[in-house]
């Protein structure tokens, strides 16, 4: 077992808990008051590594868990199609340039560590409020270039 880092969260202490955040969320026991940024990240790189459609689970099991938790997805609450798209593509992008050799349990670290502060990142390539964009939240808009 790696050691964690004391700013990691909590579910990032060894493989059960990632297991717990991953098996929670797909059930809908995940707690919403724990359902992070952080927890998001852990998750989509989780579901990467995997090798499965990532995206795909993401957009099935994302809105899934809102309504278990007693939300909604509407044209401005919710699952957020641009925001799950553009994070599923830093997080593949990052883990593809790691260095070889890492477990699961150490990328997912990596991830947190790296993004967990950087929750904002999105505005970085949109020039307008993504967020509130309804048309964003419904269909992926790519970032415009660099």
């Amino acid at each position: 077992m790696q050691p964690q880092d004391a700013r990691l969260p909590d579910f990032l202490a060894d493989e059960a808990s990632l297991n717990a955040l991953i098996a929670g969320f797909e059930n809908g026991s995940w707690p919403i008051g724990q359902w992070t940024h952080a927890a998001h990240l852990a998750l989509g790189a989780s579901y990467i590594l995997d090798g499965e459609s990532a995206l795909e689970r993401l957009r099935t099991n994302i809105p899934r868990y809102n309504v278990s938790q007693g939300g909604a997805n509407t044209e401005d609450g919710g699952y957020h199609e641009t925001l799950t798209c553009f994070w599923h593509g830093v997080i593949r992008d990052f883990i593809g340039a790691l260095p070889p050799g890492l477990d699961r349990l150490g990328i997912v670290r990596a991830v947190v560590t790296e993004f967990a502060p950087k929750r904002d990142l999105f505005r970085e390539f949109y020039d307008f409020d993504v967020v509130k964009s309804r048309e964003a939240r419904a269909k992926w808009i790519p970032p415009a270039p660099q």
